[in-house]
């Protein structure tokens, strides 16, 4: 359980390789969240 935790937590690579998300678009982890807000944090 901890593992899945873990990997939730890591960034997502970019899935089309050269396609930018932009700060104010939703995260491609599929979250529902704004990726700023997300995985665009500064950690």
């Amino acid at each position: 359980v901890e593992e899945d935790l873990l990997a939730a937590a890591e960034p997502v690579a970019e899935q089309s390789g050269e396609r930018k998300v932009g700060r104010n678009d939703p995260c491609p982890c599929g979250s529902g969240k704004k990726y700023k807000q997300c995985h665009g944090r500064i950690a």
